[in-house]
């Protein structure tokens, strides 16, 4: 009976504000009936207003907070949230390759939601080398595939060649997120390692508690793949997940809140083959 639990661990930044980074991971975790731990990658101090300031956390104690979970746990999934720097990068994949914690969910955090840079712009070529390569699943919105491809994207089919660009840096499954779009539909774009490929919609909720909705929707897919489902099955459940906790918001400090991590899968999302539009 040991380590049957399903177990999952997410490899982030602390949010002291509680809303996003490894906070929303764990939440997430939980209600989604998984057991989270966490492996620290940075401390923030940070609220709905924003971020005031960032202290990263040795490599070295990284690593060692790696071995401290792989010589003891059983990690059926695994995912990244803000990592930093190069430096971090570097240390978080020659970790991921180093032990065994299943499979690997990218969330290439960048951007905090009131603006403050969670990620070197340098390291871009860190994680396009070192981190996507080692991915299941990657799932940047727009902003973020813009930096790391270099790239406008403002359209469905400019969406769909930043996935195919992503996927041929060697990451098996892509998914651009389209909640930075303008219309009345959040639209993302989905393509799998088998070359299929299909869209979600969900109705665009007019709030501001928006705060750690990257980190939520990632965690989830953790989570669910840790449990056994298939790919495609993760990620609309993550969709229906986190357009649920947008929804059905809380109400948490003054500025851009976190999102309703009780809040139930939302009914509201649609899948198609094919879309065509202007974000």
């Amino acid at each position: 009976m040991v380590n049957e639990t399903v177990q999952v661990v997410t490899i982030a930044g602390s949010d002291s504000g509680g809303g996003a980074g490894l906070q929303a991971d764990l939440k997430t975790f939980q209600a989604r009936d998984t057991f989270g731990m966490s492996i620290i990658v940075a401390l923030t101090a940070q609220n709905t207003k924003g971020v005031q300031d960032v202290f990263p956390v040795s490599t070295d104690f990284v690593t060692e907070q790696f071995n401290s979970l792989a010589d003891d746990m059983k990690i059926r999934a695994a995912k990244t949230g803000m990592l930093g720097d190069e430096e971090h990068i570097k240390n978080v994949a020659a970790n991921i390759k180093r032990v065994d914690f299943g499979y690997f969910v990218v969330d290439p955090v960048m951007v905090a939601k009131g603006g403050y840079k969670l990620l070197d712009p340098s390291a871009s070529k860190a994680l396009i080398e070192h981190l996507i390569p080692l991915a299941d699943v990657i799932t940047p919105n727009i902003p973020e595939a813009e930096a790391i491809l270099d790239r406008n994207i403002t359209t469905s089919m400019d969406m769909i060649e930043a996935a195919q660009a992503l996927q041929n840096y060697g990451c098996k499954n892509v998914i651009i997120k389209g909640g930075h779009g303008k219309g009345n539909q959040s639209i993302d774009y989905v393509l799998l390692a088998d070359g299929t490929h299909f869209w979600m919609s969900s109705p665009r909720v007019d709030t501001e508690r928006t705060h750690g909705t990257g980190d939520t929707f990632s965690a989830c897919i953790t989570a669910e793949l840790a449990k056994g489902a298939d790919m495609t099955t993760a990620i609309k459940t993550a969709k229906a997940f986190i357009q649920g906790a947008i929804a059905q918001g809380i109400q948490v400090g003054h500025g851009h809140g976190p999102t309703n991590h009780w809040a139930t899968l939302s009914e509201e999302v649609e899948y198609h083959d094919d879309m065509e539009f202007e974000l």
